[in-house]
């Protein structure tokens, strides 16, 4: 089976400190309402062909009458599939997946006939590091830059058209791809149609329409929220990619305020953290409370007791979410 890098990734609980929390503070991500959902919330749309993903982002605000809603990872109009759309306050969690692998499937079209056995053989020279130039209608700078397929499983060959699937690094043109392939079968070959369908921890099985969101706002403006629960995600849905470091209760304030964490505040983490790794920060309730880097491998920090383990990037929670702890003297 096909995995993106942080689906490959074995991750186990190590116990820095046991300790427990007062349920009086803060609130577990399934026992959120649905107008905590609405302004701190993700969901899973699976885009049409045609719209913007900006033109997307803004009839989802328009449905479900919001100021602020933004997505991640931007399709063409023409590409569909998965775009992480995030929900009031919890648009700042789209720059966690700038660099969380993708999945697509293209359908290629090669301008000549190809043996399926070349075609096959040649799949096989793009997996790895490659160097792509980005197509010229493109909203970044036009030079050679190295990305990296994970996985490219073709699924059919009809006379001239593949179908393929492929795992990339953020950033990877399918576009170009393509044409790069074309080249190497001694041809010419360019992208007819693509869809996306693993953003991060985004994917095609937990996707929704436009139409399914606005018949199940429907429904919650009528009372029944059973539906719009299914399509709004926590928050916390959007960083399952990332490695995990649980705090303690007299901790999280601190964290709220915009201080780095140190060692004394943590719990729990998660093993395999690497130095520079992105890292989410939650509760013992398993609230996301902020992201930042690792200064310190898992390793470092269930051998050491004191020092600084993640410099912090954005944080999410509120302050005074959690009471102010006092140092003691």
């Amino acid at each position: 089976m096909n995995k993106l890098p942080f689906e490959e990734i074995q991750r186990e609980i190590l116990v820095k400190k046991e300790s427990s929390t007062n349920e009086a503070y803060g609130k577990r991500p399934e026992q959120r309402t649905i107008k905590e959902l609405l302004n701190y919330g993700v969901i899973c749309l699976n885009k049409l062909d045609g719209p913007s993903s900006h033109q997307v982002a803004d009839y989802v605000k328009k449905i479900l009458k919001l100021e602020k809603v933004g997505h991640g990872g931007t399709l063409d109009p023409g590409v569909t599939g998965v775009l992480p759309i995030s929900l009031g306050k919890a648009t700042k969690i789209m720059e966690a997946l700038l660099k969380a692998g993708k999945e697509y499937i293209c359908l290629m079209h090669i301008h000549s006939q190809i043996p399926q056995s070349k075609i096959h053989k040649s799949s096989k020279e793009f997996i790895g590091k490659i160097i792509q130039l980005p197509p010229v209608k493109s909203a970044v700078k036009r030079q050679l830059r190295e990305r990296e397929i994970y996985y490219l499983e073709i699924l059919e060959i009809k006379n001239q058209d593949v179908l393929f699937k492929v795992g990339c690094q953020a950033g990877t043109y399918i576009r170009t791809l393509c044409v790069n392939w074309g080249k190497a079968l001694g041809t010419n070959a360019h992208m007819q149609q693509l869809v996306r369908t693993k953003a991060g921890p985004f994917n095609d099985k937990e996707w929704s329409s436009l139409q399914d969101i606005k018949d199940s706002f429907s429904l919650y403006e009528e009372g029944n929220e059973k539906e719009l629960r299914k399509i709004i995600k926590p928050i916390e849905f959007a960083v399952q990619h990332l490695a995990k470091i649980c705090i303690v209760d007299s901790a999280v304030d601190t964290i709220c305020h915009g201080a780095n964490l140190s060692i004394p505040g943590i719990s729990k983490l998660h093993s395999n953290i690497e130095r520079e790794d992105l890292v989410a920060i939650t509760s013992l309730k398993d609230e996301l409370i902020a992201i930042g880097n690792a200064l310190m491998t898992s390793e470092e920090i269930m051998k050491n007791e004191k020092g600084l383990v993640i410099k912090i990037n954005k944080v999410f929670m509120e302050p005074e979410t959690y009471p102010h702890f006092k140092k003691e003297n």
